[in-house]
């Protein structure tokens, strides 16, 4: 175990972060999946999702950007518990969600059966997805585009564009470069567990920056329990405008326009956020 540590706590090479078995995925672990569906059911916590009154805005804004009397199939990528995909049912949508995360597309199947909602939920990677011209509007909501590496976006965006009816509109939001972090490292002990693990745990979490073409972030969290250590990392990503259109213009979009969040305020050099509009 001393060994395995001793590796992991150094800055890892990005190319050997997927093929190293040590790094383990969030989203279905038992503990940390319980934990994220949690922060995602707050109604005030900007975490897993965003706030429940700002999702209210943003799905309010989407219906009025496409309404569902001319754009009547969405597709809800990430949609996690589906809180966006309720409310877009509400609004008169035909609502597919797609996520990888298998307790979070549980808890959303038991509540469109619950609220009669008839949304069909996916347990799927969305990069996996294989729909040709079947939805008016495809969603992929808080920043979930950002974690993906380049070829990873090029992937979805293809997928997307394949998966839209002509004259269909991509709705996604990113962070931009002022939501960048610097590279950090702290530790810290949790005696009656925490996010991570529910055990007594020592949690050593590092934030690396790489100079990289894609100039990637990534979010490294160890566990360290009395039997075992665990490691999780995610990666992110943050765009400009012209970064955004530098990828979306060899896809083939006709049309896009930019705002400031994905609830339609404007758009700003200054802003955390960008939201873009591609209509194919």
């Amino acid at each position: 175990m001393k060994e395995s540590l001793m590796q992991l706590v150094k800055k890892p090479e990005l190319e050997t972060v997927n093929k190293n078995s040590a790094y383990q995925a969030l989203w279905n672990d038992e503990h940390i999946s319980k934990e994220m569906l949690e922060a995602h059911l707050s109604p005030t916590l900007d975490a897993a999702s965003r706030n429940h009154a700002f999702i209210e805005e943003s799905i309010h804004w989407i219906t009025q950007l496409v309404p569902p009397s001319q754009y009547g199939k969405l597709l809800d990528l990430g949609c996690g518990p589906g809180l966006y995909a309720e409310g877009f049912s509400k609004a008169g949508y035909l609502v597919t969600g797609v996520d990888f995360s298998k307790r979070s597309i549980e808890y959303a199947t038991n509540q469109t059966k619950s609220n009669n909602s008839n949304i069909k939920y996916r347990y799927q990677n969305y990069l996996t997805i294989d729909y040709k011209e079947e939805y008016d509007v495809i969603t992929l909501i808080y920043c979930d585009y950002a974690p993906l590496s380049k070829s990873d976006r090029m992937t979805l965006l293809k997928k997307v564009h394949q998966a839209l009816k002509p004259n269909g509109v991509f709705i996604f939001d990113v962070f931009t470069p002022k939501m960048r972090n610097e590279e950090t490292k702290t530790w810290q002990y949790y005696e009656g567990g925490g996010f991570f693990c529910e055990k007594p745990h020592l949690l050593l979490e590092a934030n690396y920056q790489y100079d990289n073409q894609d100039k990637t972030e990534l979010h490294q969290h160890i566990v360290v329990t009395d039997s075992e250590v665990k490691c999780y990392v995610g990666q992110n990503h943050y765009f400009t405008k012209e970064d955004l259109l530098l990828e979306t213009k060899p896809i083939g979009f006709s049309k896009y326009e930019f705002y400031g969040d994905i609830a339609g305020a404007a758009f700003s050099q200054d802003g955390d956020t960008i939201c873009g509009v591609f209509i194919k």
